[in-house]
């Protein structure tokens, strides 16, 4: 007999749906763990769940100041996402699911909710206090910045300072509220100190360009951030400009425009006020030191402190700078005496004949001109220069002494001897240069045909230095010169005449010859 027919499966109803499991498994999944699939018994979306939290949580950690990719972090949040929709679909009718009441599961997924968003504040935690150790460090590079500058002369530190104060103002433009750009008000405190450090030490001026610099800190830093600092270098750079400028008053090295710089950038101050003064008083002591043994630096010196007097604003500029033109006119008379006492003939001609030109009204400019006249004389015959010439002309007889000029050339006669002058002569109509000495030793002056210019003297006997030269366009410095002792009771002449061996009447050194006659 055969065996009954297997009776076919029956297929039970479909479980019912259970909309609170499915929300349950969806927001469990939402916690980024997979425990809606763990809820489901579904353990290979459970473990892509995991595994998906754990690379996010590798790639993200340690937190840095760059953070996490927004690519990866929507990634992420998109798997979440469709991780809750399909914990959610297959909850709602499953028959492998945990014992676990629905509404526990839904609670369980509300609270599992605070573990993404926790760990979302964390992290931003974390990120942000990344961001305020690197702020912190960028913070110490540029204090040690400042540190290393503070070694070195301002002119090669400046660029230092400045990228150290635009590390400044970044912190404080850019995250205002850290606790590095907190410091920086504190950090320009030991800043200002670095940079003014050459006052500290008495280095006016060198001081005065930092000082300076400084007080254009608080327009890239802010008036808020610098706060008091911002008056902090003005005291010192009027003091800096003060000290400096008569530091360098008058000094060779040029200086002493500081103070014109102080008394308009801090005027009314005590500093401004000193100026006026310690000028006027440099003035008088180095007027003084004109009777040393050296005038002549002196007189360039009161000559700058003239300079500079001129640059200070106010009336204060015109006083002194009358106070030290006449320490300078007396300078220069006494620096050409001292020229002429050493010997220094050349220049000594230089400074008393500039001093007659310029000092017209002075009481010395005769005697200047008469001093520069021997100093002339003795540039070539220095005994001419063996003291200087008498002030005033000797009593008792005079001499006839008649000069001649047989050039064809102008001509400028220079005498020393017990008196002192000179006087020019036109050149001679229709003579000519002769071709050499010997040939104008036997003719000059002596042609009865010719009317040859002369210049009548009136001397005292005594020792007397002559210099004939040529003068007029195109002359040239060249001289001649006699020596001669002029005694009582004689007559003399002198024959002044050029000598050219090509025979041109060029401007050209006289000759002389002298006779005398009882």
């Amino acid at each position: 007999m055969p065996p009954p027919p297997a009776r076919p499966p029956t297929v039970g109803p479909p479980p019912e749906a259970d909309a609170a499991r499915a929300v349950g498994a969806g927001l469990l999944n939402l916690s980024g763990l997979g425990l809606g699939y763990v809820l489901l018994r579904q353990w290979i979306g459970a473990a892509v769940c995991l595994t998906a939290t754990a690379a996010l949580l590798v790639y993200a950690l340690p937190a840095d100041v760059d953070g996490v990719s927004g690519w990866v972090v929507l990634g992420y949040l998109a798997l979440l996402v469709l991780a809750a929709l399909d914990g959610a679909r297959r909850g709602l009718r499953t028959r492998n699911a945990m014992a676990v009441r629905s509404s526990v599961a839904v609670v369980l997924g509300v609270v599992l909710l605070a573990v993404p968003a926790g760990g979302t504040v964390l992290y931003r935690g974390a990120q942000d206090e990344a961001v305020e150790k690197m702020l912190l460090g960028r913070l110490a590079e540029t204090d040690a910045v400042v540190a290393r500058a503070k070694a070195a002369p301002f002119n090669a530190a400046e660029p230092d300072y400045r990228a150290a104060l635009a590390q400044y103002a970044g912190l404080v433009r850019e995250h205002g509220d850290s606790r590095a750009a907190r410091q920086v008000p504190e950090r320009l405190e030991a800043y200002y100190r670095a940079v003014g450090a050459p006052y500290e030490r008495g280095e006016y001026c060198a001081a005065v360009g930092p000082l300076t610099y400084l007080r254009g800190v608080p327009g890239t830093i802010g008036a808020k951030t610098a706060g008091k600092l911002a008056g902090w270098p003005d005291a010192r750079l009027a003091t800096s400009l003060y000290e400096c400028g008569m530091q360098g008053l008058g000094a060779a090295t040029g200086g002493g425009g500081e103070l014109g710089e102080l008394m308009r950038t801090f005027p009314g101050t005590e500093q401004a006020g000193k100026v006026e003064p310690a000028v006027r008083a440099r003035i008088v002591a180095r007027t003084k030191a004109l009777d040393g043994s050296d005038p002549c630096p002196v007189t360039e010196e009161l000559r700058r402190i003239g300079t500079t007097a001129s640059g200070l604003p106010g009336p204060a500029a015109a006083t002194l700078r009358t106070d030290a033109d006449g320490a300078v006119e007396s300078g220069v008379w006494s620096c050409g005496l001292d020229q002429y006492r050493d010997k220094k003939f050349a220049e000594a001609r230089g400074t008393l004949a500039g001093f007659a030109d310029k000092y017209r009204g002075n009481a010395n400019a005769g005697r200047a001109r008469t001093i520069a006249i021997a100093a002339e004389i003795a540039v070539t015959r220095p005994e001419a220069g063996a003291g200087l010439p008498a002030a005033s002309a000797p009593g008792g007889d005079r001499m006839s002494y008649v000069i001649s000029n047989d050039s064809p050339s102008p001509t400028v006669i220079l005498y020393t001897g017990p008196i002192t002058g000179s006087f020019s002569m036109p050149g001679c109509a229709g003579c000519r240069s002769y071709r050499s000495e010997a040939a104008a030793r036997g003719t000059a002056c002596k042609d009865s045909g010719k009317k040859y210019p002369e210049h009548r003297l009136s001397l005292p006997a005594g020792k007397y230095y002559f210099l004939s030269k040529p003068s007029g366009v195109g002359a040239r410095p060249n001289q001649g010169n006699i020596e001669g002792t002029v005694r009582p009771g004689y007559t003399y002449t002198q024959c002044t005449y050029s000598v050219n061996p090509f025979g041109i009447d060029l401007p050209q050194p006289p000759g002389t010859r002298t006779s005398h006659t009882p």
